[in-house]
């Protein structure tokens, strides 16, 4: 049984009539643009849509390209990848332009905008999904899930497919299913000097290998084909918030709780601000705490044995237990990672919840100022740990862990600066003095050689060996990025 969903893009047109903009190169893009041609759009500053298009999921970035490719088909873009390398144009990639540190778009650039390649063609027999480069995870979850199937992805509807499985993929399903990375079948690629590659296990095996953690060093993803699995329609969703003063017994708890659960359970850890919805005490709107939210996969007796557990040890402020769609789930945090805030994000791994680093949280956890910021623990182990720690590019050990994001969120850009302080105040003060364990590469805001170093270990000399054979000139460098050997 196959099912195809094409969601409606731009009609193919020719290269519009640009502007005068110029280029980093001072050349005028109106002769530039003289023989550069793809299926789709071509938009250059002051022309329809350009503002719409350059726009990005982080406020903090203004960018204004001087070529904006809206490309249709892989044969697009690797004719904008050979017309930016002939004309000396730094390259972005924009697929759900959810990048933190905004490499979704430069200045006086070159963006290659992967949106009008969302395609997402299930074949629910095979248990695979061949995805767009320029999909949204909601784009997945909407064609796979009448098949009671899933790509185990992140928690954002409305994140970009290939940015997230580049650097790996983490969500609800890693403790049962492993990272995006870990059921990824094969990719169709463009490189730095335009050729059209496949890449798998059977065929350029390296470079498949590279593509499973390496980030967007290595070409432009135009096509994923996935292993898909069972997940959904329905699953069991609980979501128990303590006060602020219940920090640290919250903290001790799960980590005592997680190692117990079978893999049909996920819990997230959550410092956040209670939200006012109604089935939050008025009293307690935006008031900062701890939630555990977690969900269910198998029985619901399981998920209420779990829950129970809780609740046998911690009193919650209050909870919300409920059955609910796998999709709704999946867009549950959508509204608070909603487009136009201004956002910032520094990432660790700790393999464990000590009681120093409980400690460190518990501090930093009150100073935060907008109800917006929050400080995430993804539970790393079971399916994740099952894979061997050298079968793919991944930054960060397989051994069993915990992957810490703390996000500083705010509507206005009068907060930004403080919450960016408190949000490297926080960061620095969990390194605790032990060995570096890195930061998982879809955190990284900032990614100098260093960083990257220690996410990826020994596998960093393989990286820059497979950079020096695919992007020898560091076309791709808008990432987090490994310079060639």
């Amino acid at each position: 049984m196959r099912a195809k969903i094409c969601p409606k893009g731009p009609p193919p047109r020719r290269v519009q009539e640009p502007s005068l903009a110029t280029t980093q190169s001072g050349r005028n893009v109106m002769t530039q643009l003289a023989e550069f041609s793809i299926s789709g759009a071509v938009l250059t500053p002051g022309q329809d849509g350009y503002d719409d298009a350059r726009r990005l999921w982080n406020a903090v970035h203004d960018r204004r390209p001087a070529v904006i490719a809206q490309v249709q088909s892989a044969e697009d873009v690797a004719a904008a990848v050979r017309y930016g390398v002939e004309n000396g144009l730094e390259i972005a990639v924009r697929g759900g332009a959810h990048s933190m540190s905004g490499a979704s778009a430069g200045d006086d650039g070159l963006m290659i905008d992967l949106s009008g390649l969302n395609t997402v063609t299930v074949d629910a027999e095979a248990r695979r999904v061949r995805v767009g480069g320029g999909a949204l995870l909601g784009d997945i979850d909407a064609a796979t899930q009448p098949h009671g199937l899933a790509v185990p992805a992140g928690v954002v509807s409305h994140t970009g497919v290939g940015g997230l499985t580049l650097g790996g993929g983490m969500g609800w399903l890693t403790r049962k299913y492993g990272l995006s990375i870990d059921n990824l079948e094969s990719v169709q690629i463009v490189t730095a000097d335009g050729s059209i590659l496949r890449a798998a296990e059977d065929e350029n095996p390296d470079l498949f290998w590279g593509v499973r953690g390496g980030g967007g060093n290595f070409g432009v993803v135009t096509e994923f084909e996935f292993r898909l699995q069972e997940a959904g329609p329905m699953i069991h969703y609980g979501l128990l918030f303590f006060s602020a003063d219940q920090g640290t017994e919250v903290l001790k708890l799960a980590r005592d709780l997680n190692p117990t659960l079978s893999p049909d359970v996920n819990i997230i850890i959550a410092a956040l601000s209670a939200p006012p919805e109604p089935f939050v005490p008025a009293e307690l709107h935006f008031a900062t705490g701890y939630g555990l939210v977690v969900v269910g996969l198998g029985s619901a007796e399981e998920h209420a044995a779990v829950l129970q557990q809780i609740r046998d040890e911690l009193t919650p402020a209050f909870e919300l237990v409920t059955p609910m769609p796998f999709t709704a789930l999946q867009q549950s945090l959508d509204e608070p990672n909603a487009w136009g805030h201004y956002s910032y994000e520094k990432g660790s791994y700790l393999t464990e919840l000590t009681d120093e680093a409980i400690a460190v949280v518990t501090e930093h956890v009150p100073l935060k100022k907008s109800p917006m910021s929050v400080t995430l623990f993804y539970r790393l182990d079971k399916a994740y740990s099952a894979v061997d720690d050298d079968a793919t590019a991944f930054g960060g050990g397989r051994d069993d862990r915990y992957a810490v994001f703390i996000v500083g969120q705010s509507p206005v850009p009068e907060l930004y600066e403080g919450e960016q302080q408190w949000v490297r105040t926080f960061w620095e003060a969990l390194q605790l003095g032990g060995p570096d364990t890195g930061s998982y590469v879809n955190g990284l805001t900032e990614a100098d050689e260093d960083r990257l170093r220690a996410t990826f270990g020994p596998k960093y000399e393989r990286l820059q060996q497979l950079k020096a054979k695919y992007d020898p000139d560091n076309v791709f460098h808008r990432n987090a990025n490994i310079r060639p050997a």
